[in-house]
């Protein structure tokens, strides 16, 4: 989905993306698991993404290099190749190559049914091809993927990959007139969230409970504007990549200095949608959405807290016959070991959330979360560790619940109402 998306000091709102949470996972119509987006993750403002990188050492080495900018990696995340490969393509520019390999094993309790205890499984085989220089600029990503996320089903690479956005997840084109506007148009990282799509974007592996109700990709026109010390961005696209061009949101981030960035997004579903599938979540897709996102980030910590809100009109098209919202707040932070620490290449992430659902079942609201009502919380840690381009990380998760629907959480039959996960995943960024 794909919060995605954002960069150096900008917010990395998240290119957000839909693994679907439990309740609407139990409600989607297409049995796909679905229930929210995530999203991740997608950039506060694409145009920021032409900022050069500051000076080694004034932040975390989190955002890429200005060679491949429209790669989005937020704050305190794994440090992109800074030597990208690159050839001449003629008509076609200069073109930089960029991609990610990893792999993951993770192991659960309180299961979903038809997921596994544990398992083994690729979570990036993805090649980057792209132009940023000149009036006429490019973003192609192609490859395999899966997008895991906490409290919802674990979705394969080949599902996720056939089932979500395809081989082709994100591919753009964008036209740069000036360093201040420019035009994008494609297949587009969302302006929602704090949070990147996948993982190798991201300080932790796994995807947190707000992303879950956010997009990740979508089809649609972007405009940026870049007046220092804001940044703007402005789009019509089709949400939850429903083909359904009914969405508007817009993105205004504020550089108070290199290291304090404050951001609001907003948007939503100008009508009302029935599609749905792994990628679309019905009542997500007809939501209305805002982000209050600040970016501290200096060396050796990077800081991101920010508060969201969703609300789904009632509309017994999509059978929602009352309106529901959810609120929530989360935490991002992360502390890097300095070069000349014994524990160079080190980072300590950890994710603090909290979100909760309105309405109840009784009046026919939507369930947005573990049945119309629910509450869930989460702590997440992945000690990571890279070199150079070669990365290693561990993670420990854990969601609870509360006034949840029996059958709509965790465990085989829906009534555990915490679910633990630990997750280890190693790869390269090359």
């Amino acid at each position: 989905m794909q919060k995605k998306a954002f960069t150096g000091q900008f917010v990395a709102a998240g290119v957000l993306l839909n693994v679907g949470i439990a309740p609407a996972w139990a409600a989607d119509p297409a049995g796909s698991g679905s229930s929210a987006a995530n999203r991740l993750p997608a950039q506060v403002a694409q145009a920021a993404s032409d900022q050069p990188p500051p000076p080694a050492g004034e932040e975390p080495p989190s955002a890429v290099p200005s060679a491949v900018s429209m790669l989005g990696m937020a704050a305190g995340s794994l440090t992109a190749n800074p030597n990208p490969m690159s050839f001449d393509a003629g008509p076609l520019g200069p073109v930089y190559v960029t991609g990610a390999v990893s792999a993951l094993g993770l192991w659960q309790n309180n299961k979903f049914p038809g997921d596994q205890h544990s398992l083994a499984s690729l979570s990036n085989g993805q090649f980057m091809f792209q132009k940023t220089e000149g009036l006429f600029q490019y973003f192609v990503q192609a490859g395999a993927y899966t997008l895991p996320a906490l409290g919802t089903p674990y979705v394969n690479t080949p599902k996720a990959t056939g089932d979500f956005y395809g081989a082709l997840p994100q591919a753009f084109i964008k036209l740069a007139p000036t360093d201040e506007f420019s035009i994008q148009a494609g297949k587009l990282p969302t302006l929602i969230g704090a949070e990147y799509t996948f993982s190798f974007e991201n300080m932790n592996i796994e995807r947190g409970l707000l992303w879950n109700q956010e997009n990740a990709v979508n089809r649609g026109v972007q405009l940026n504007y870049a007046a220092d010390p804001f940044t703007f961005a402005f789009s019509w696209n089709d949400g939850f990549y429903s083909n359904r061009f009914t969405w508007l949101w817009g993105s205004i981030a504020y550089a108070l200095n290199k290291e304090n960035t404050f951001s609001f997004v907003a948007g939503g579903n100008y009508a009302h949608t029935t599609k749905a599938t792994l990628a679309t979540p019905l009542f997500q897709n007809n939501e209305t959405i805002l982000n209050l996102i600040y970016t501290y980030n200096a060396a050796p910590w990077s800081i991101t807290p920010y508060f969201q809100y969703t609300h789904v009109p009632a509309a017994s098209s999509i059978g929602a016959f009352t309106d529901a919202a959810t609120y929530g707040g989360a935490i991002l932070a992360n502390y890097s070991f300095g070069e000349d620490s014994p524990l160079s290449g080190v980072s300590l992430p950890i994710r603090f959330e909290y979100i909760a659902s309105t309405g109840n079942a009784a009046n026919g609201a939507p369930n947005l979360l573990y049945g119309p009502g629910s509450k869930a919380w989460s702590v997440t840690v992945t000690p990571t560790y890279q070199y150079k381009i070669f990365f290693a990380r561990a993670e420990f998760s854990h969601v609870g619940t509360t006034s949840t629907t029996p059958g709509l959480v965790f465990g085989p039959g829906g009534t555990n109402t915490t679910q633990t996960r630990a997750v280890l995943e190693a790869g390269i960024l090359f």
